[in-house]
């Protein structure tokens, strides 16, 4: 059987509550599933959307670029999509973020053709984006609130323990110019709040990442 094959089954499984079958029918009739390597560009800032990203398998990061810094928006996980992604798409305007995935990632791809009219015709598709909206909204604030008024140890161990919740590993196999890359600063300073975490006791940097202390 190929793995890569839309069905009812795979569906329901990804989207809990998907039980309208000529929804199911009209997905599986125009989408399919792709496999995608890590560290993918799968979305380009000031691209026209064509697809709609839902990721079956792996992690997806969004980010947004101003002048020279990047800064890590939300992760998209199991069972969620790229709210941004569909903004542009019913909008037809210009993606404002771009995407990338984090690894080896499965994802659902519905092009935007349909999605205007999945939107008039069922309402699960309706509530799905609607909750999501609702998601990034609060990850957002979050991350604002994080930018006026958190110092940046503070940012970075939140980082880490995200990073920690959303791998499920103890050792975080990253370096240190990835993370100033996330969170928008030079490379420098994480290695010196690092350093000051690690003396602190909330790390322990390895050889092969960073361990964060419970």
């Amino acid at each position: 059987m190929d793995a890569n094959k839309i069905t009812p089954a795979l569906l329901k499984e990804v989207l809990p509550g998907f039980f309208d079958n000529a929804l199911i029918d009209e997905i599986i009739a125009s989408s399919k599933v792709a496999d995608i390597p890590a560290e993918t560009e799968i979305l380009r800032e000031g691209q026209y959307v064509k697809v709609i990203p839902v990721v079956i398998e792996g992690l997806i990061k969004v980010y947004s670029r101003f002048e020279d810094k990047d800064l890590l928006l939300y992760y998209i996980v199991p069972g969620e999509s790229c709210i941004m992604s569909f903004a542009a798409s019913l909008q037809n305007t210009p993606s404002r973020v771009y995407a990338i995935t984090e690894e080896q990632s499965k994802v659902l791809l519905i092009p935007t053709g349909i999605s205007s009219k999945l939107v008039r015709q069922y309402p699960y598709f309706n509530e799905l984006f609607f909750s999501l909206y609702n998601k990034r909204y609060a990850d957002l604030i979050d991350t604002i609130n994080h930018l006026l008024f958190h110092k940046m140890d503070q940012r970075v161990i939140n980082y880490l323990k995200e990073r920690k919740k959303l791998k499920g590993d103890n050792i975080l196999k990253l370096t240190h110019r990835q993370i100033a890359h996330e969170l928008g600063t030079a490379r420098e300073v994480i290695s010196r709040i690092l350093k000051k975490l690690e003396n602190e006791g909330r790390i322990i940097q390895h050889p092969g990442g960073i361990e964060v202390i419970p």
